[in-house]
């Protein structure tokens, strides 16, 4: 591993100050200082449940301190890149919040990541130090951890921590109060800038590798708050984290951070799988989750076996890809519980249904911005305005979204206006009621000669189909109209489907011929991204070879 990347910070982030920082959105509070004011309101209140541990507050930041000294030990200094690969623990907060303590920024990688990728985004950010598990899945992190990092420092967490590594669980022991506060005293005399890069969350693409989006201490911090008090987190919020800690969306959107920064609670499990969360929810009164959509239909599919859903869960916030009406209808009755939808993305923009919306807004709507800073606008292929109701590609900016990639990786600036409009690829249309509907992606449409299709219409289709658990629609290459209609299913136990019976049912829902599918993959499961997003790549590659040339 080499670190070419020489952690200046961009020069956007001088720009979107001049344009947010004096606008009241952000308070100047890096998140490792936010992490104290916590423990000072709240004290041995519980912060964090792991397995059979329970952490405070004051607890929590104690440890995180220790190893934020450790981290300063080792060379590790403001500015510089350190990739994070914990599972789901409170070792996870920690050290998340232990970096923050002294400005270093957490690189976060997740848990499946292997060798390609880890190199990849070790070389990007320029990695310092390397935090790791030393197994998980059983497979070997540790090993995989000093061949990427070179001369760089290790932490691992874990019994077996090879010479030369340094062991992560003593440095997040607790200590007694009066050493505690003399470290504090030390930390606080290096007081993080703010307005630098406080984290590099992974974006959800799926050509090459994951790009790293730079967030600050300003931005993220609005970022957990603004979305806690839209989402009426408070003392009594109970957030079971279910999905990787590592991304945007169960870590600040509002997830863990958000429940902390509301003095909530955050419990973290080490698996979405029915029977893990919902015992753990049962156990701990959750009242609050964050799913995607496979994983909603998982929980109410579990429930209709015989399953018993936690009776405190008030909420399920359900992201990551488009939830049809009728599975977000089947999620309020089977569950118990109210669907909010959230749009978002790591580069900034976070919308959600309100507690309050009715139910039609719920169940077909994504929502609507939380700042009244977030600027939106829907345009055509020429970046013309289109009228409301017409889906067009969402671009937007605001006191929270990143106006760059990190290390300017190559292609990356068309993902940006050159006044600093983050094009997001999403076809949108603006709801009657001002929230936003996602009805695809500007490059998830089949051109079948000349008729452009929806991915997304294709999907919801299918999707309502009762033997079909997953879909994802894809343009099958053709000499003759260019593209022809794919799609690769997953389907419920049991069941079973035939492109035949497949072109039927898309008639019967009154779908025109050339958008019923013309080749059908069913697969035991749907191929993932890096990031944990369909990937449509590799479908598309796998219809191809069943496909007769």
């Amino acid at each position: 591993m080499t670190t070419t990347t020489d952690h200046e910070q961009p020069a956007w982030l001088a720009d979107r100050a001049a344009d947010f920082g004096s606008a009241g959105y952000w308070r100047g509070v890096p998140l490792g200082e936010l992490m104290w004011q916590w423990a000072d309101r709240y004290g041995d209140r519980t912060a964090l449940v792991d397995r059979d541990a329970r952490l405070g507050f004051a607890e929590l930041a104690r440890r995180a301190d220790r190893l934020a000294e450790a981290l300063g030990a080792a060379g590790i200094r403001q500015g510089d890149p350190v990739l994070v690969q914990l599972p789901n623990s409170w070792e996870f907060v920690a050290a998340f919040l232990a970096c923050q303590r002294i400005g270093a920024v957490p690189v976060l990688a997740l848990m499946p990541h292997r060798g390609r990728e880890l190199h990849a985004l070790a070389e990007q950010a320029g990695t310092r130090a390397l935090l790791v598990a030393e197994r998980w899945n059983d497979f070997d992190h540790q090993a995989l951890a000093a061949e990427v990092a070179g001369p760089h420092p290790v932490f691992v967490l874990g019994e077996r921590v090879w010479p030369g590594h340094l062991a992560l669980g003593p440095l997040l022991a607790d200590e007694a109060p009066q050493a505690a506060a003399a470290r504090r005293a030390r930390l606080d005399a290096h007081r993080p800038d703010p307005g630098r890069i406080a984290l590099l969350l992974l974006s959800g693409g799926t050509t090459g590798h994951s790009k790293l989006v730079p967030r600050t201490h300003d931005d993220y911090e609005y970022n957990l708050r603004r979305s806690a008090e839209v989402c009426g987190f408070d003392q009594d919020t109970v957030y079971l984290a279910v999905l990787p800690a590592a991304h945007n969306f169960p870590l600040g959107s509002p997830g863990i951070l958000g429940a902390l920064g509301r003095g909530g609670r955050a419990v973290l499990s080490p698996s979405p799988r029915p029977e893990t969360a919902f015992a753990l929810a049962e156990r701990e009164g959750a009242t609050v989750s964050s799913v995607v959509p496979s994983i909603a239909q998982r929980w109410t599919e579990a429930v209709a076996a015989g399953a018993t859903p936690p009776a405190t869960l008030r909420t399920l916030q359900i992201g990551g890809s488009v939830l049809p009406p009728e599975t977000a209808e089947r999620i309020e009755a089977v569950l118990g519980c109210q669907v909010q939808q959230v749009y978002g993305m790591a580069e900034g923009l976070l919308c959600y249904t309100r507690p309050g919306d009715p139910a039609e807004l719920r169940t077909t709507t994504q929502g609507r911005p939380i700042s009244d800073g977030d600027r939106i606008r829907l345009v055509d292929e020429e970046d013309r305005p289109v009228p409301d109701g017409v889906p067009g590609e969402l671009l937007t900016r605001g006191p929270y979204t990143v106006r760059g990639y990190y290390g300017a990786p190559a292609g990356a600036a068309a993902a940006f206006t050159p006044d600093g409009w983050y094009r997001t690829g999403d076809l949108v249309l603006r709801h009657p009621s001002g929230n936003l509907v996602v009805t695809g992606r500007i490059k998830d449409i089949i051109n079948r000669g000349g008729e452009k299709i929806a991915a997304a219409e294709l999907e919801e289709a299918a999707q309502s189909l009762p033997q079909v658990r997953q879909a994802a629609a894809v343009p099958v290459p053709e000499p003759e109209l260019g593209e022809r209609v794919g799609l690769a299913v997953t389907l419920r136990d049991g069941a079973s489907l035939t492109l035949g019976e497949l072109r039927e049912a898309f008639r019967r829902r009154g779908l025109a011929g050339f958008r019923t599918p013309e080749h059908l993959l069913v697969l035991p499961r749907l191929p993932l991204t890096p990031v944990g997003k369909i990937d449509k790549k590799e479908i598309r590659r796998l219809l191809a070879a069943q496909t007769p040339s």
